[in-house]
C-alpha cells in the first residue's frame, strides 16, 4: 500500500512514471492487446515521446491537443507532454465540428495529435474539415491555417492520411533532434503550481469549457490511494475513456502511484472485461452502472469465467436510483467505494473508507479526503444547511482548478473570492459525515411552482415490470412551465405505455411527479463519463413536441 509520505515531496506529474520506474523497474505496469510493458519500458516510451515532443518545437507552456483512443499512445504523450513543461489537452473522441473548432481555437492548441480513425469515427477527416486542411500546403513539415493561428503541428498516433501531418513514426524520428539532457532539465524546471492540463467540462449544456489544473493532484491521488487500499499488487481493469477525467487522473494514477498493473482497453465490452478479469486476475474494476449492469448480464451467460479475484470496484453512488445495482455488485462481485468530484476539483475528493456500510456504499458517496472542506447551501439564501438538508455542494481544497481558461467570466461564477467551487450539484451531509449527491440543478423540473428531482421518480419506474432503464428529464408544458417527461429502455420483449405508468405511479407518488410523456428508445445517450446525457434527450423531446 502507498504511503503518502514516501513519495518526494511536490511531485509533480510528468515525472511520476521515472519514480515508479525507480521503484518498481521490472514490474508489469501496462498490458494492451497482449504487448506488456514494464515500468522501465513505460517511462522509456514517455522519454522517447518527450524528446520527439521536443525535437518538433514544442515549448515550455505551449498546449498540445491529445484527440486520441484510450491505447497506450495516450499515456505515453501525457505524461511527456506534462514532463517537458508543456500542457496537455485531452479531447473526447466524440467530439464533432463545433466541439472542436472550439476548442483547438479557444485553447490557443498549438500541436494536434490524433488517431485518424475510432469505430465509424473519421477523426482525420472531420479534423481536416474543421481546419480546411485540404487547401492548406505544409511549409517545412509545420501547418499554418489562418483561422487557427496558434497551430503549428498535427501528428497522427496511427497510419492515415491528412495534409501537413507527421506519421507516428517521423513523430519519433525527431526524438534525436532534442539536444543531451534536455528533457530531464525541462522536467526540473516544471513546478507543482504551474498548469499542467486542461480538462473539457462534459458541455451537457452547452460548448465545454476548460479547467485549467496543476500538479496539486497528484496528493489527491495519493490519499485517494490510501483511503481505498490500493496496493502493487492489483491488477486493474482500464475500459474508462483516457480523455475524460476519471479514467485519466483516477484510475491511471492510482496504478502509477501504488505500482499496480493496468489492463487497458480502447473501447467497453463487457465480454472481453470478463475474459480478461479471469486471464490477468484482475482486483479492480472503475465504471457506472451501465458497465455493471452489462458485466454481471455476461457473467450470468458465461460461469466459465472466474470473476473471484475482484476485491474492489470503484462506482459513484448516492441517487437511491442508483442503490440497487450498488447492492447487486456488493452481492455478486465484490465489495464497491463511491466518490464524488467533477472536472473543476481534478476528479472525486471523496472515498469510500474500509469498512463502510452497505448503506454507505450504496447510498453515499464517500467522505472528503484529507484538505478537502465542504459545505452545502440553500441555493435562495446562501446559508449553511445541516445535516440531512439538501443544497448545493460546495467544495474547497488545494487541488481546485485556477478557473476557466481565458474565460473570467465563468471563472468569477464558479469560484468566489474565499476559493469555494460552487458545483450547480445537489447533495447533502449525512450524519455519518458521508456526502450523498443527488444529482444537478439544472436537471431539477419545475412543475408548477414545486421542484421535482428526475432521480426520484427514476429510482420508482426502475421497480417496474419491463422497464431496463430510464431517464427522466423536463418537458415543456403551457400551463404548468415543465413536466416530467420519461424516456425509457424497455426489457426484452416488453412494452411500456403512458396509461401503464401512470397506473404504476398514481398513489405512489405526488400527481405532479408522474410522467406525462413515455419515449421508449433502444438506448440511453450517454457522455464519456457514463452519465445519461439528458440535454440530448430534451433536444428529441423539442423535436418530436
Amino acid at each position: 500500500m502507498t504511503d503518502v509520505d514516501n513519495w518526494p515531496p511536490n511531485p509533480t506529474i510528468g515525472l511520476m512514471p521515472a519514480e515508479a520506474a525507480r521503484r518498481w523497474p521490472d514490474r508489469e505496469a501496462l498490458v494492451f492487446e497482449g504487448r506488456r510493458w514494464t515500468y522501465r519500458e513505460l517511462d522509456d516510451e514517455i522519454a522517447r515521446a518527450a524528446r520527439a515532443l521536443i525535437g518538433i518545437g514544442v515549448g515550455r507552456g505551449d498546449h498540445v491537443a491529445l484527440w486520441l483512443s484510450s491505447k497506450p499512445q495516450f499515456i505515453f504523450l501525457f505524461f511527456a507532454i506534462i514532463r517537458i513543461g508543456a500542457v496537455a489537452v485531452p479531447m473526447s473522441t466524440r467530439y464533432r465540428r463545433i466541439e472542436v473548432e472550439h476548442v483547438l481555437r479557444k485553447l490557443d492548441c498549438a500541436v494536434l495529435i490524433l488517431t485518424p480513425q475510432v469505430g465509424p469515427a473519421d477523426l482525420a477527416a472531420l479534423a481536416r474539415e474543421v481546419l480546411g486542411l485540404d487547401a492548406t500546403p505544409a511549409a517545412g513539415g509545420k501547418v499554418a491555417v489562418a483561422d487557427f493561428p496558434a497551430l503549428r503541428r498535427i501528428v497522427l498516433a496511427e497510419p492515415g492520411d491528412m495534409p501537413g501531418a507527421l506519421s507516428w513514426d517521423d513523430f519519433l524520428g525527431h526524438a534525436d533532434a532534442a539536444p543531451e539532457g534536455e528533457v530531464a532539465r525541462r522536467a526540473q524546471a516544471v513546478s507543482p503550481d504551474d498548469m499542467a492540463l486542461i480538462c473539457q467540462t462534459s458541455g451537457s449544456t452547452g460548448l465545454p469549457k476548460g479547467a485549467m489544473l496543476n500538479h496539486r493532484v497528484i496528493r489527491l491521488g495519493l490519499d485517494r490511494t490510501a483511503a481505498q487500499g490500493f496496493a502493487e499488487s492489483d491488477v486493474h481493469i482500464h475500459f474508462l475513456p483516457l480523455f475524460h477525467s476519471f479514467g485519466l487522473l483516477v484510475l491511471t494514477f492510482h496504478s502509477i502511484l501504488t505500482g499496480g498493473r493496468i489492463v487497458l482497453l480502447d473501447r467497453f465490452d463487457a465480454a472481453e472485461v470478463v475474459r480478461l478479469v479471469d486471464r490477468e486476475k484482475a482486483t479492480t474494476l472503475h465504471g457506472f452502472d451501465t458497465h455493471y449492469r452489462d458485466i454481471l448480464a455476461f457473467g450470468d451467460r458465461h460461469p466459465e469465467y472466474d470473476l473471484g479475484s475482484l476485491r474492489f470496484a470503484l462506482f459513484p453512488a448516492g441517487p437511491e436510483s442508483l442503490s440497487g445495482i450498488v447492492e447487486e455488485v456488493n452481492r455478486r462481485l465484490c465489495p464497491t467505494g463511491s466518490g464524488y468530484g467533477l472536472t473543476e476539483t481534478s476528479t472525486t475528493v471523496t472515498a469510500t473508507p474500509g469498512g463502510a456500510t452497505l448503506d454507505q456504499r450504496a447510498r453515499a458517496s464517500g467522505m472528503p479526503m484529507p484538505g478537502v472542506e465542504l459545505r452545502i447551501l440553500d441555493p435562495d439564501t446562501g446559508r449553511d444547511l445541516p445535516p440531512d438538508a439538501p443544497g448545493e455542494i460546495l467544495v474547497r481544497y488545494y487541488g481546485l482548478m485556477t478557473g476557466y481558461y481565458k474565460q473570467p467570466g465563468a471563472t468569477a461564477e464558479a469560484l468566489d473570492a474565499a476559493g469555494w467551487l460552487h458545483t450547480g450539484d445537489m447533495g447533502l451531509l449525512r450524519p455519518d459525515g458521508h456526502l450523498r449527491y443527488l444529482g444537478r440543478y439544472k436537471d431539477l423540473i419545475k412543475v408548477g411552482g414545486e421542484s421535482v428531482s428526475p432521480a426520484e421518480i427514476e429510482h420508482l419506474l426502475l421497480r417496474m415490470e419491463g422497464v431496463a432503464e430510464v431517464a427522466v428529464v423536463a418537458a415543456p408544458d403551457p400551463r404548468l412551465r415543465e413536466v416530467p417527461a420519461a424516456f425509457v429502455v424497455p426489457g426484452p420483449g416488453a412494452t411500456v405505455t403512458l396509461e401503464a405508468v401512470e397506473r404504476f405511479c398514481t398513489g405512489q407518488i405526488a400527481s405532479y411527479k408522474v410522467p406525462r410523456r413515455v419515449i421508449s428508445i433502444d438506448a440511453l445517450p450517454r457522455l464519456p463519463d457514463g452519465k445519461v446525457f439528458r440535454r440530448a434527450l430534451r433536444e428529441r423531446l423539442a423535436e418530436t413536441a
